[in-house]
């Protein structure tokens, strides 16, 4: 299992689907790391959101609610892990421990992150999803954009009128 977290949620509007985008916590390379895009409607990114955000509403929201029951039944969020993808479709389990026991239910990973989130339990994908369901997120460190910063400048200050001229 590798732990993961929120890189960014982009919510474009009501009407259209959003991306939930996770990041491996793992060792980055020489400037380079995985990204994990996960497809989700506009509830679920509002959800997301208010969790990221650690907002709190006037009157309790589904998740609120589910978070309350679970606490009065002697019970916490242990951790979710993403177990499963098929196409662009992921599958979870929330785990919550109660007392010494563990109790594992079969989640969508948007309601089981913004559990997790809400109550700030650790969430994992497993390590062959994240490799079926990864893409290379590359970028650059300060010396790196120094250095095209130079270039840049250095090409400009060589410019002349004639460089325009056909």
């Amino acid at each position: 299992m590798v732990p993961l977290r929120v890189l960014t949620l982009i919510f474009t509007g009501p009407e259209q689907p959003a991306v939930l985008v996770l990041e491996p916590i793992e060792d980055q390379q020489a400037g380079k790391s995985r990204i994990v895009p996960v497809w989700i409607g506009a509830n679920e990114a509002m959800q997301l959101g208010v969790a990221l955000e650690h907002a709190k509403l006037p009157r309790p929201m589904t998740h609120d609610l589910f978070i309350d029951a679970i606490t009065n039944l002697d019970a916490c969020v242990d951790h979710v892990v993403i177990d499963r993808v098929e196409g662009q479709t992921f599958f979870a389990k929330l785990v919550l421990r109660q007392g010494g026991r563990l109790i594992e239910l079969d989640a969508r990973p948007t309601d089981a992150l913004s559990l997790a989130i809400r109550e700030d339990s650790p969430f994992m994908i497993d390590e062959t999803v994240l490799e079926q369901a990864s893409f290379p997120y590359l970028f650059k460190d300060d010396k790196a954009k120094e250095v095209e910063l130079q270039e840049f400048h250095a090409f400009i200050e060589g410019l002349s009128p004639e460089d325009f001229s056909q």
